[in-house]
């Protein structure tokens, strides 16, 4: 749901969202996402579903566009939007580890996908950035977005120092976290509810949670 929202936002496109609870997704959505995911986008009559898709759609259909325009470089940037299943997983593994030992693992399989997009944001911009391609935010960027958003909280909570090491995705983290159209693409209790969902899974990060409260 956030990359959607932020491509929205990137393009000034008005919408309206509603958010469901997918612990018990309503009779109404269920009907119209054949795989039961989110988003789903409504335009008009017509819905659309998986985030690639709709993402894709919206980038053609309203100016701006987010990827570039060159066909070799746009390919490259879809190759790395695919990446983002393995990129989402390796840092769900750390956010919702439930152990410390399982914690120890995650991170220590988490440089894998760093590695690859660390040299990804050297190769395929050659430029300063702050985004993926540069300048202007992208679609690669959308996709990424939200996985980073998710681990710099936890990041409060570990202090695991996972980026240390990687300055340019450290770097494009902050420049993404910091933009208005990233920081206003989640309702304004997300963290609650993200913090709600750790303790509901029994993380670690939860139960450190737990323990500095008791302390305070």
């Amino acid at each position: 749901m956030q990359r959607a929202v932020i491509i929205l936002r990137a393009k000034d496109i008005q919408f309206e969202v509603t958010y469901i609870d997918l612990r018990e997704k309503p009779d109404w959505f269920l009907e119209i996402s054949p795989h039961g995911k989110v988003p789903v986008l409504k335009v008009d009559d017509d819905v659309l579903f998986e985030s690639n898709a709709i993402a894709e759609f919206l980038d053609e259909v309203v100016p701006p566009r987010l990827h570039p325009e060159d066909p070799v470089k746009r390919a490259r940037n879809r190759a790395w939007t695919d990446f983002t299943p393995s990129w989402s997983g390796a840092f769900g593994k750390v956010n919702y580890a439930k152990t410390k030992e399982e914690l120890d693992e995650a991170l220590e399989a988490l440089p894998k996908v760093l590695d690859r997009v660390e040299e990804a944001l050297v190769v395929e911009r050659g430029n300063d950035g702050p985004f993926f391609n540069g300048p202007e935010i992208c679609l690669v960027d959308a996709a990424y977005a939200p996985s980073l958003h998710r681990f710099m909280m936890i990041e409060k909570i570990l202090h695991t120092g996972a980026l240390d090491s990687y300055p340019k995705i450290q770097a494009w983290s902050d420049a993404l976290l910091a933009d208005a159209r990233i920081k206003t693409s989640v309702p304004e209790d997300f963290d609650e509810a993200f913090h709600s969902a750790l303790e509901r899974r029994e993380t670690y990060a939860a139960t450190l949670m737990e323990s500095a409260a008791a302390a305070e």
